[in-house]
């Protein structure tokens, strides 16, 4: 693969940065509370924006922060400011969409880099290098590009970096321009407001219909009602290829996921990039998280098949059972799912500790009490296992029919 390219993760808020970086991820991207696509999610405060850049660059690590809303009139009241604030922080660059928010940060921010969203739609050779020409430092690439495409837009703009999506949730609308959710629902996806209507079912009613009885489903194939919802992207089989084709940032989708999908995700994708794992396992992993069916997109060139007719996502085939919050043989855990002695548990972890296995035999409260089922919601249990956990790991086990 040559020079390993940056893995690029979600961080919805300070905890998922925290879980990122410690999971592999070579630097993150971040909204704040104004001018970023996922207003849903917790977002940072400028003080926590702050500290984020502060905690990465202590590990030698990036931040770069979205503000690639479509930008109204009234935006630029503080637009300028904010560049202004990204920049004295040391934020690595920030993400735009907008032309004229591109202009301001230019003019109040010169020394901060830019990189232009894949909101911009960049499907082209020609649109590329106009950013380049403009002062952009990276293009995020709409996903709707193959390898070949990518290819010829890194040939005809040598130096500039090109980031690509590799993993997560994709969009049924072109490269997220979506205005589903403004007409169903009043929120507007393209200011961050976008409350996923395209994974909704979808139900036809008789134009007289006054009650729910006169609804029928919609069915593609009698396969479901999931006429708009997208499979996943997952390109882990393509890496090097994306590499070859001069992409230099491998980016995964989810601010709105939890730390838990997101070090699973990130977990793997840093194994099969530094050659620790086979794309085989890798794919295993990324099968033990909530997902929908898989999607190379367009990657290989034209794809009728990106559409998951059958359901809303897959389960996992784990449970997120146990944070580790102060590690070694006798474990300090916090409680996330439901467990109990005798019960056989997965590590998922960045160390040596990755999958290794025991059964729970000793569980006792912060008191010192025998615990032997571990069913109130967020309890802190000390844990007796076989080896040294550590920190920050993650405790799951083989999803059953048990309760």
């Amino acid at each position: 693969m040559g020079q390993i390219p940056e893995l690029l993760a979600p961080a919805g808020n300070f905890e998922k940065l925290k879980t990122a970086l410690r999971f592999g991820a070579d630097a993150v991207y971040l909204g704040g509370r104004n001018f970023s696509l996922r207003s849903f999610s917790d977002n940072f405060t400028r003080d926590e924006m702050q500290d984020a850049v502060v905690y990465a660059h202590a590990r030698e690590k990036k931040v770069y922060v979205t503000a690639n809303i479509f930008a109204k009139n009234a935006d630029f009241k503080e637009l300028g400011d904010y560049f202004s604030f990204l920049q004295e922080i040391g934020a690595d660059a920030a993400l735009v969409t907008d032309a004229g928010a591109f202009a301001i940060a230019k003019k109040t921010a010169p020394k901060l880099e830019l990189h232009i969203s894949t909101q911009a739609n960049t499907t082209n050779k020609y649109a590329t290098r106009f950013w380049q020409e403009q002062g952009a430092r990276r293009v995020v690439l709409a996903r709707e590009l193959s390898l070949a495409e990518i290819a010829e837009i890194h040939d005809f703009c040598p130096g500039l970096e090109l980031e690509a999506f590799v993993h997560g949730a994709m969009c049924i609308s072109y490269s997220g321009r979506c205005l589903l959710s403004n007409y169903l629902d009043g929120r507007d996806s393209n200011r961050g407001a976008c409350v996923q209507a395209c994974r909704w079912k979808y139900f036809v009613r008789a134009e007289n219909a006054k009650t729910e009885t006169g609804a029928c489903p919609v069915e593609e194939d009698d396969r479901g009602t999931y006429i708009f919802n997208s499979k996943d992207l997952n390109m882990l089989e393509y890496l090097d290829r994306l590499s070859q084709a001069g992409v230099c940032s491998f980016k995964i989708e989810g601010r709105m996921k939890s730390s838990y999908y997101l070090a699973t995700v990130v977990n793997a994708y840093r194994r099969v990039m530094d050659k620790k794992i086979s794309e085989r396992e890798a794919q295993e992993e990324l099968c033990k998280v909530a997902h929908r069916a898989f999607t190379t997109a367009y990657a290989l060139g034209k794809n009728d098949q990106t559409v998951n007719y059958t359901d809303s996502q897959e389960s996992g085939t784990r449970e997120y059972t146990a944070d580790v919050l102060l590690g070694g043989e006798r474990a300090l855990v916090q409680m996330r799912n439901r467990f109990r002695v005798g019960d056989e548990l997965e590590v998922l972890s960045p160390s040596l500790n990755f999958n290794r296995t025991f059964t729970v035999e000793k569980l006792t409260d912060e008191f010192g009490e025998p615990v032997a089922d571990a069913k109130l919601v967020m309890q802190k249990l000390y844990l007796q296992a076989p080896f040294a956990l550590q920190a920050g790991e993650i405790l799951r086990k083989i999803k059953t029919n048990r309760g």
